[in-house]
């Protein structure tokens, strides 16, 4: 089956002492070649968990994720994973952490340098190959995080708070980097969010997970990804339509936390 099949996923994590973590609890997901899916949660529903399954981080204690009809049991090029700090070799330039996959997969020189090249320009950031990493802003820092997991031409890319540690307005603006990303190059892309609002925005599908054991709540299919790739975004976030949905998942979210407080008021 072509994309990526996450059949039945289960998680449990033995701790020192001898107990449990049931992590993830029969997970099940078909995402076909191209969606764009956010996943969003309380803490401790296990959104990371599955991430990381994924990209073949961690084995699951139960069921099996496969892409392309192949088993994931590790991590693979064709999984790329863009992480909250974008995890880049700050002593290395811009153009050095583009291009770092492709040198170790011996691509010649000629054809790295137009990769890089590319890319650099899809992510506006064609001045700044020369600069070291340590000089950038976060946002930037962010750019070349998403252009260095491009560079190897994964059919999925992971992300997992990619745009968290940001300020709000450079934040809006990745959104909107991501969706250009999406469109053009077509691939398969699982965010993992604490913003509802960017969710909403950033999934065509969004999945609510509940926690202990994380499993999936509800599942929306949604118009707003898909408008926001050639649309304004705070025109978009402003739909009563958008409103209404972030309302109800809010809510659904706060009720979840109350559960997992116990119903204490911790004002």
């Amino acid at each position: 089956m072509d994309g990526l099949v996450i059949d039945n996923v289960s998680m449990v994590f033995t701790l020192p002492n001898g107990g449990e973590v049931h992590a993830l609890e029969d997970i099940s997901l078909h995402l076909k070649p191209g969606e764009l899916m956010a996943v969003l949660g309380p803490s401790g529903c296990g959104k990371t968990t599955l991430l990381n399954i994924v990209g073949g981080f961690l084995a699951p204690t139960a069921g099996q994720a496969l892409l392309n009809g192949h088993e994931v049991t590790g991590p693979h090029k064709e999984r790329g994973v863009v992480f909250q700090q974008g995890a880049l070799f700050e002593w290395m330039t811009v153009a050095q952490n583009v291009s770092f996959g492709p040198r170790m997969c011996g691509v010649p020189r000629a054809e790295t340098r137009r990769i890089v090249s590319r890319l650099l320009d899809t992510v506006a950031l064609k001045n700044f190959a020369d600069k070291p990493v340590y000089q950038l802003s976060g946002g930037m820092q962010q750019r070349v995080a998403l252009a260095r997991c491009l560079a190897n031409d994964p059919d999925v890319i992971l992300m997992d708070e990619p745009l968290g540690a940001l300020d709000a307005l450079t934040r809006e603006k990745m959104q909107g980097l991501v969706l250009k990303l999406w469109k053009e190059t077509g691939k398969t892309i699982i965010l993992i969010t604490h913003s509802v609002e960017e969710a909403l925005f950033l999934g065509e599908r969004l999945v609510v997970m509940a926690p202990r054991p994380g499993r999936i709540h509800k599942e929306y299919a949604l118009p707003f990804a898909e408008q926001g790739v050639v649309g304004d975004a705070r025109e978009i976030k402003a739909q009563p339509e958008f409103i209404t949905a972030r309302e109800e998942i809010l809510s659904m979210i706060w009720e979840m936390e109350e559960e997992i407080m116990g119903g204490v008021d911790t004002h």
